[in-house]
């Protein structure tokens, strides 16, 4: 374990910023990256799952986190999803969280979704989808990158390769907060 120099909350930002800049050459991402304004208060998270099961942003504090709204009408979000979930398992053993938020659908639709796409992620059922308002999320997929201490550092507004080069930026970025 190392206990590393917090890091400042600019050179976090750009630190995130420049995990999306791809290699001279490379073909155009498929996301924009943007910062969360320091200036904009954080919004509280509190759903449950498919399963019942409360969860709450204030629970894992101390850990980061990704929260990832999606929708399974959102064909990059069904894209994104295997990706997502074997990022997860890779970087468990850092305390890393994932969670996806799910927009307006109903119970029955994600679980066809799941029977589909089988993932290990917690499902969070935004039911009204008062909670992605809240977030400031009107695109799918949008994939919050929270810090241990409970703020956000940036906003992933489109599809990732989580796995990909990008992804790893992206994450390696987020843990290093």
């Amino acid at each position: 374990m190392s206990f590393a120099k917090p890091m400042d909350r600019r050179v976090a930002l750009r630190a995130i910023a420049a995990a999306a800049l791809l290699p001279a050459g490379a073909a155009q991402a498929s996301f924009e990256l943007l910062p969360w304004l320091p200036s904009r208060a954080v919004p509280a998270l509190s759903l449950t799952d498919l399963e019942g099961r409360p969860w709450s942003l204030q629970a894992l504090r101390g850990r980061p986190v990704v929260l990832n709204f999606w929708a399974s009408w959102c064909e990059p979000c069904r894209a994104e999803m295997p990706s997502l979930d074997l990022m997860a398992l890779k970087y468990e053993r850092e305390g890393l969280a994932v969670l996806t938020v799910n927009f307006k659908d109903g119970a029955q639709t994600v679980r066809r979704f799941l029977d589909a796409v089988p993932l290990s992620l917690p499902v969070l059922m935004d039911r009204d989808g008062a909670v992605a308002k809240a977030w400031g999320v009107n695109v799918f997929p949008t994939t919050l990158l929270i810090s241990r201490r409970g703020a956000p550092v940036g906003i992933v507004r489109g599809e990732v390769e989580w796995n990909g080069a990008d992804g790893k930026r992206l994450i390696e970025s987020l843990l290093a907060v």
